[in-house]
C-alpha cells in the first residue's frame, strides 16, 4: 500500500534537564508525565514503547537477552542508555531459583536506572494464566477449571495470591487472564478459556482480575478479540465472525473486566477479523476500547505481532511501516521485545513517515502506568519485598513461592472443579477395597496435571536437568494413599498419543482382573504441536487422542466395571462409551493438588460440585458449535446432523440429591427499564453434604434477530449440608436479556420472554420458568448497561 509522508515532526532538545515537576508526587500524574515526556529525546520516547526479553541469571548476576527469529542481536548495556519500557519474562524464560531471580531483577533494574538519563525502572512482566509461571510456583487449576468450579470468590481469591506472589519478587504486570470464549472445541487453547459463555467468562475472569489488581498488578486482558473465533479451529487463522457475534459473544467478557474489573492493560490479539488484523484496526483498539468503553490503560501487542503485520498479514512494507500501522491503531507497547518500535519508528519519524504524536500518545499512556506503579517517584522501593533483610548473595532458597496456603487453595479450587458426568447405577463412590487396576498414559504423570502455561510444562520440559520445582501427586500416587486397604495395581497401556499398542494387552489383562478399573486418560499439554492440548495443538477432530479411544473399547469389553477419568484441556466425544462406562470424571488439568483432588471424589470424601463450562460431545466430528444456537443450530428434521452434545453445558450430577422449590409469584408484566427479584429455594434432600449450582437462562421466544434458545444470565454456588435448605435470590434487570437487533446497535425489545431456573442448559433440566413480558417502549443500551445479575444466597434454613 501507498506510504504517505506526514510533516516532519517536532525535535525534543536533548539537552534539557532531567530534573523538573514531574518527580514530585504531590503533583498529578498527568501534570508530572506531561512534564517528564517534554524533556525526552525521540529515542528517548521510543524505548519507552518496547520490552526486551530477557532470562534471570541462573547466579543472580543479571539478566540476558532472549533470542528470536523475529529479532536481532540486542546488548542490554547499549539498549538500555536510552531507557527501557518493558523487561520481558526475566522469571519465566528459564528454571531459576525464585530468591536468585528477585535479585537478578533488581539486578537489572539498577543497571537500567544507572545506565540511563532519567533512571526510570522498566515494568517487569510475567505469565500467570494458572498461577505465576515460574520455577517453584503454586501450579494451580487451568482457567478451563475456573469455569467448572462456577465460584468468583474463589478465583479473585487465587488470583491475589497469584499476584502477591508476584509482586513480592518484583514484577509489576502479569499477562492474564483469558477472556476468549469458546466457539470451537478443536481449537488448541481451550484449556486456557473459561468456557463457552460469554456470561460465564466475563464474571469468571473480572473476578480474577479483580483479585489479581488488588495485589497491585497490572493485570492485561487477552487476546482482545476473535481469537477463538478462528476459521477451522486453527491457531492464527481467519476470524468471519458476524457483527453480532462479535458484539453479543466475543466482546462483553471484555467490557464487563475494563468497566467493572478495573483492568489496566489489554494484550491485542493475532486475528484479523473480516480482512483487518485486530493490531492495524482503530475501530477496535481506539474506537471502542478506548473512545466508547472509556479505558485509560495500555495496549500491549501480542508476542511478536507488531512484526507479524508485514511478515505474516503483509498489511506493511517493512519494520517501520508495521510501527505506523500498529501505533495508528492504538498499539502501545511492542513486546515480548523491540523490532519495530525502536530505530525502525525512529528512522520512520526522522523521514515523515511516521507523526511523532502518535509516539507521544503511547509514551503518555505507558509514563502514567508508570507513574502509578510509583516507578517516577525519587524515594520509590529499590529492593523487591521478598529481599528485605536478605543478604543478596545469600538470596538462594530464601523464597517460598508455594506455601501450605497456596497448596490448599489450589486443592479446594481442584476439588470444585472435578465434574462427576455420569454415575450408572451408583458405581461411585468407590468402596475402597478389593482390586482396583489403575490403567492409562495419564495416571502416573505429574504433567497430566497442568496446562501448557503452567511452568512445568511451558518450560520446565525443555529443561529436563531442572527439578520439576514444586510437588505434584499423580492420579495412581494419591489412590494409593486414598485407599491403603485396597490392592492398587498399575499398567499404562498407551501413550497419549502414539501408536505403540504393545502395552494395551497388558493393560486389559489387568482390569480383567480386578473388582473395578478406573482409566485415567487424556491430554498432553504443550506448545505448536508439541502436545495434544494448547497453544497450537488444534486437532482435526475430537476423537480421544492417539490409541486411548481403541484402549478403552478393550477395557470396557473386559466386563469389568470401568470408571473412566478425563484430564484433559478440552472436551472428547464419548458417544461411543457412555452407556457401558460405570462412572465418568471429567478434569480440566486440575493443578498440582489436582491428584488428592480427584481421589476424593472417587472416594467420597469430595462430593463434586463442578458444572461444565463447555459441552461435551456425542459423536467425534464434534459438530464444533457451542450451545448458543437459534433453531437452525440445533437438531431438525433439516439435516441428518444432530449437533446436540452428550452432556450440555452446565451439567454435572453430586453424590447427594437437590429438590428445587419455586419463590413467590412475580408480576407478569415488567417495564423494559425495570427491575424485579426472582427467587428459588434449594433443599439438599441426599444424606451427604454437596453444593448445586442454580443457573439462570433466558429464552425469547420471538425477535427481531434470531436469538439462542438459552442464554445463561445468572448463576449461584449454594453449599447445602444434608437435609439443608437455602433461598437464591436473583435480581433481574431487562438490560441481561439485551441483544444487537437490526439496526446495528443493542437492544432490550419488549415482548414475552421466559427465564428458567435450570441445572444445565439442557431444556430437560429446567426446574422452574417465570414468564414475564417486557412492556414499554424499545430502548437502546450500551456499555453502560447492567451486565451482572446480583445474585444473594440467604443462611440456611433448618434441617429436616
Amino acid at each position: 500500500m501507498a506510504i504517505h509522508p506526514v510533516p516532519q515532526a517536532r525535535q525534543a532538545d536533548p539537552t534539557s534537564a532531567v530534573d523538573g515537576p514531574w518527580r514530585d508526587p504531590s503533583l498529578s500524574p498527568e501534570e508530572r508525565v506531561a512534564d517528564l515526556a517534554a524533556r525526552m529525546t525521540l529515542e528517548e520516547k521510543s524505548a519507552q514503547l518496547y520490552g526486551i526479553w530477557v532470562g534471570a541469571d541462573a547466579e543472580g548476576d543479571g539478566v540476558a537477552p532472549h533470542q528470536n527469529d523475529m529479532v536481532d542481536p540486542i546488548d542490554f548495556e547499549d539498549i538500555t542508555t536510552r531507557g527501557l519500557g518493558q523487561l520481558t519474562r526475566s522469571f519465566g524464560t528459564a528454571p531459576v531459583d525464585a530468591g536468585v531471580g528477585a535479585v537478578s531483577l533488581a539486578r537489572a533494574q539498577a543497571r537500567i536506572v544507572e545506565g540511563s538519563r532519567f533512571g526510570i525502572p522498566a515494568i517487569a512482566h510475567e505469565e500467570c494464566l494458572a498461577g505465576f509461571t515460574t520455577l517453584g510456583a503454586t501450579a494451580y487449576p487451568v482457567p478451563l477449571a475456573w469455569g467448572a468450579a462456577w465460584d468468583t470468590e474463589l478465583v479473585a481469591e487465587m488470583a491475589h495470591r497469584i499476584g502477591s506472589d508476584m509482586r513480592s519478587v518484583g514484577v509489576h504486570q502479569g499477562l492474564a487472564p483469558v477472556l476468549d470464549v469458546v466457539r470451537d472445541l478443536r481449537w488448541g487453547r481451550v484449556e486456557e478459556t473459561v468456557g463457552e459463555d460469554p456470561y460465564l467468562v466475563a464474571t469468571v475472569a473480572t473476578a480474577y482480575v479483580k483479585g489479581l489488581e488488588s495485589a497491585g498488578i497490572v493485570t492485561t486482558l487477552k487476546h482482545f478479540a476473535g481469537y477463538s473465533a478462528s476459521a477451522g479451529a486453527r491457531n492464527l487463522a481467519p476470524v468471519r465472525a458476524g457483527s453480532r457475534e462479535m458484539a453479543d459473544v466475543i466482546l462483553p467478557p471484555f467490557e464487563m473486566a475494563v468497566r467493572d474489573g478495573g483492568a489496566r492493560s489489554v494484550m491485542h490479539s493475532y486475528a484479523e477479523i473480516d480482512g483487518v488484523p485486530v493490531a492495524a484496526d482503530p475501530s477496535l483498539l481506539t474506537g471502542l476500547l478506548r473512545d466508547t468503553w472509556g479505558f485509560r490503560g495500555t495496549v500491549v501487542a501480542d508476542y511478536f505481532a507488531i512484526g507479524f503485520l508485514e511478515t505474516l498479514h503483509k498489511v506493511a512494507a517493512d519494520r517501520g511501516d508495521a510501527a505506523r500501522v500498529a501505533l495508528t491503531a492504538g498499539v502501545d507497547v511492542e513486546l515480548p521485545t523491540v523490532r519495530s518500535y525502536g530505530e525502525a519508528l525512529v528512522a520512520a519519524v526522522r523521514d515523515g513517515l511516521v507523526a511523532e504524536e502518535l509516539v507521544d500518545r503511547a509514551v503518555h499512556r505507558v509514563l502514567l502506568q508508570k507513574c502509578e506503579l510509583g516507578l517516577l517517584d525519587p524515594d520509590r522501593q529499590v529492593l523487591p519485598p521478598v529481599l528485605d533483610g536478605v543478604d543478596p548473595e545469600r538470596a538462594r532458597g530464601t523464597v517460598d513461592l508455594d506455601p501450605p496456603r497456596n497448596r490448599a487453595l489450589a486443592r479446594q479450587l481442584a476439588e470444585r472443579s472435578c465434574v462427576l458426568l455420569a454415575n450408572s447405577g451408583g458405581a461411585l463412590p468407590l468402596s475402597g477395597t478389593g482390586r482396583i487396576a489403575v490403567v492409562g498414559p495419564r495416571a502416573d504423570d505429574p504433567l497430566a496435571m497442568l496446562g501448557c502455561y503452567s511452568f512445568p510444562s511451558h518450560v520446565g520440559v525443555q529443561h529436563p536437568e531442572a527439578p520439576m520445582g514444586i510437588e505434584i501427586p499423580t492420579v495412581l500416587e494419591s489412590l494409593r494413599e486414598e485407599f491403603p486397604g485396597a490392592g492398587i495395581d498399575y499398567a499404562q497401556g498407551c501413550d497419549v498419543d502414539g501408536t505403540d499398542a504393545d502395552g494395551i494387552e497388558a493393560a486389559v489383562a489387568l482390569a480383567a482382573g480386578a473388582d473395578v478399573c478406573v482409566a485415567v486418560l487424556g491430554d498432553r499439554a504443550g506448545l505448536f504441536g508439541r502436545g495434544t492440548s494448547g497453544e497450537g495443538c488444534d486437532v482435526t477432530d475430537l476423537a480421544l487422542p492417539g490409541l486411548q479411544g481403541r484402549f478403552l473399547d478393550a477395557l470396557l469389553a473386559t466386563g469389568t466395571p470401568v470408571v473412566l477419568v478425563l484430564l484433559t484441556g478440552r472436551t472428547y466425544a464419548l458417544g461411543g462409551y457412555a452407556d457401558r462406562l460405570a462412572g465418568c470424571v471429567q478434569a480440566f488439568f486440575p493443578g498440582e493438588e489436582g491428584g488428592p483432588a480427584l481421589a476424593g471424589v472417587l472416594s467420597g470424601r469430595v462430593n463434586p460440585s463442578g458444572r461444565l463450562p463447555v459441552g461435551v460431545p456425542r459423536g467425534t466430528g464434534g459438530q464444533p458449535w457451542t450451545y448458543l444456537q437459534p433453531p437452525l443450530g440445533l437438531a431438525s428434521g433439516v439435516s441428518n446432523l444432530d449437533p446436540s452434545p452428550l452432556y450440555p453445558f452446565g451439567h454435572g450430577l453430586s453424590y447427594t440429591s437437590f429438590a428445587w422449590e419455586p419463590g413467590p409469584d412475580v408480576p407478569a408484566e415488567l417495564p423494559t427499564d425495570g427491575e424485579t427479584e426472582l427467587a428459588i429455594t434449594v433443599r439438599n434432600t441426599g444424606d451427604r453434604d454437596g453444593a448445586e449450582v442454580v443457573q439462570l437462562y433466558v429464552h425469547d421466544p420471538v425477535a427481531q434477530t434470531t436469538r439462542p434458545e438459552a442464554r445463561l444470565i445468572g448463576y449461584a454456588r449454594v453449599p447445602l449440608a444434608a437435609g439443608e435448605s437455602r433461598r437464591v435470590g436473583f435480581r433481574f434487570h431487562p438490560d441481561l436479556v439485551s441483544f444487537t437487533g437490526t439496526a446495528g446497535h443493542r437492544i432490550v425489545e419488549p415482548g414475552d420472554l421466559e427465564l428458567r431456573f435450570a441445572a444445565s442448559s439442557d431444556r430437560a433440566d429446567v426446574r422452574h420458568t417465570v414468564r414475564l413480558r417486557l412492556t414499554g417502549p424499545e430502548r437502546t443500551v450500551d456499555h453502560r448497561r447492567r451486565m451482572v445479575c446480583e445474585t444473594s444466597v440467604d443462611a440456611p434454613l433448618a434441617q429436616k
